[in-house]
């Protein structure tokens, strides 16, 4: 097994050299300090360490994939959020703004596959946001493979690229059960959740009315549907675990660390009860 100390090493450089680049000064006057899916990057560093890559090149690979992560998020941060309009706009000019530094990084590094690949991503996961945003899914595993693909398509691409697709299942899986605990926690908390609206839509279609309306026992059975996903994608990871090759242990502590935020909803109901 790969040390600890040289993987998280490797992850705390690259981190900070995302933070450096998206970390505006001008910007954080205006807009919430960007988000790093940190697992996400724990996810890429693991696949490339093993690669004869250069560590110049991993971080070039590295950076990119996650400024255009980034672009994407604080783009869907927009589509959720009631904030005033100067800094609506201003968050997605930042979105802007941190997509240019991917698209320079890119077109330093000349590496015209990786472009193919990541444009690829970025493609998929916003056709799938379109669908469910607008609410296009028209069954529960359409939702699913929406949201897992919205999660996961530019790691999948990368991996692709990489010739190391086995990795591809067991990141999907993870990703899609990590925002499916999120979207459990917004529902639960805030009774705001892009996923659970469209589920919603899904399984209650002569019922128009938002989400946070529906009734106590149809709140149940979303969730009950939703812990259904959750389960299922948390028996694949355990399996999977033991799997995947050359798994380093950072990356295992974090997924161990995941997989334990979850709680099934009729023990969740008796804590916040």
């Amino acid at each position: 097994m790969i040390k600890l100390q040289d993987i998280r090493q490797k992850f705390i450089d690259i981190k900070g050299q995302v933070e450096r680049r998206v970390n505006d000064p001008y910007l954080l006057k205006y807009i919430e300090t960007p988000i790093i899916d940190e697992d996400k990057l724990i996810i890429l560093v693991s696949i490339m360490d093993r690669l004869e890559l250069s560590y110049s090149k991993m971080q070039n690979f590295a950076l990119a994939a996650m400024l255009i992560q980034i672009a994407l998020d604080t783009h869907e941060h927009v589509s959720n959020s009631s904030e005033n309009e100067k800094r609506r706009q201003l968050t997605v000019l930042s979105g802007d703004y941190f997509s240019g530094l991917y698209y320079k990084l890119l077109a330093d590094s000349e590496d015209h596959l990786m472009i193919r690949a990541l444009s690829k991503g970025v493609k998929e996961v916003n056709v799938h946001k379109v669908a469910v945003y607008q609410k296009e899914c028209d069954g529960i595993e359409k939702l699913m493979t929406s949201i897992k693909m919205i999660e996961s398509s530019l790691l999948l691409n990368v991996s692709e690229y990489f010739k190391v697709d086995l990795w591809n299942e067991f990141i999907s899986h993870l990703l899609l059960f990590k925002r499916l605990l999120y979207e459990k926690s917004q529902f639960i908390h805030t009774e705001s959740s892009i996923f659970f609206d469209a589920l919603r839509k899904i399984v209650f279609p002569k019922n128009d009315i938002k989400v946070k309306n529906v009734s106590t026992e149809q709140q149940g059975y979303l969730l009950m549907i939703c812990d259904r996903y959750i389960e299922f994608s948390k028996q694949f990871i355990e399996t999977g675990i033991n799997q995947i090759p050359y798994l380093n242990e950072l990356l295992e502590l974090r997924i161990t660390s995941i997989l334990n935020q979850h709680q099934p909803i009729a023990k969740t109901f008796v804590e916040e009860g």
